[in-house]
């Protein structure tokens, strides 16, 4: 386990003394930086740090932990932890803390419903990225961010509904992100196939996979509205079941 993980699952007993422990090592002219010379020591970055802290589920009972980092409240830490999260692409926190952060939070319900608005700036971010670099490196980790935030746990319906309300985002169709959510179980997919927001594509995909029954498919072509686009690729996948 690396020891940003480390930090971040502690019980509260050993986060306290590891955190004791490195401050008490720390060179005197680090007055005024605590934190930034506390990271150096455990071979971290302050991002890393920060979040590693600031997520950790005890955090808000371990008020000394706070103080030692140079913090006067565990709020002035949770905005430097928030900041950080939200602003980072794969700089100072890579791809496995990332991760390894979205595991640990899907098992802290405060920690969870604090990650629901952070998620949307901090994807606006990287998708923005993104669409001004093309960068594969970028796009890679982007996919692994989004597949852990769905395979493990950690989007609520309110963050999954409003991805679904983006029709025209080109971020959908890169991800097979309507497929992600049906996996999650999030939404039922009954409830997403017969919604027209969800492009003929993306139901093709479903269908393929294996998502959706016969008798879904044939109850979505009996609608009277169905767009000629959506009744095409229905009919074409139907003979192919």
């Amino acid at each position: 386990m690396s020891v940003f993980e480390t930090i971040l699952t502690a019980p509260a007993e050993d986060l306290l003394k590891l955190v004791f422990k490195t401050a008490a090592t720390r060179d005197k002219q680090a007055q005024g930086r605590r934190s930034r010379e506390i990271a150096r020591k455990l071979g971290l970055t302050h991002g890393q740090l920060i979040c590693a802290v600031g997520f950790n589920p005890h955090i808000k009972d371990l008020p000394d932990v706070v103080t030692i980092l140079g913090f006067s409240t565990y709020d002035a830490l949770a905005q430097a932890r928030n900041e950080y999260f939200t602003i980072d692409i794969y700089e100072r926190l890579g791809i496995k803390d990332i991760l390894a952060i979205y595991l640990q939070v899907a098992k802290d319900p405060w920690h969870q419903q604090i990650m629901q608005y952070l998620l949307v700036n901090r994807l606006k971010r990287i998708e923005e990225r993104i669409e001004a670099t093309v960068n594969s490196l970028i796009i890679e980790r982007y996919k692994k961010e989004m597949r852990s935030i769905y395979g493990d746990g950690v989007a609520q319906l309110e963050f999954v509904e409003q991805r679904l309300r983006n029709t025209h985002s080109g971020f959908r169709a890169l991800l097979n992100e309507v497929l992600m959510i049906c996996e999650s179980r999030l939404v039922p997919v009954g409830d997403i196939f017969f919604r027209d927001a969800i492009l003929p594509e993306e139901k093709r995909r479903l269908i393929v996979k294996g998502l959706v029954p016969r008798e879904l498919v044939e109850a979505r072509l009996a609608e009277p509205t169905l767009s000629p686009q959506e009744r095409k690729v229905l009919e074409e996948q139907i003979r192919l079941m």
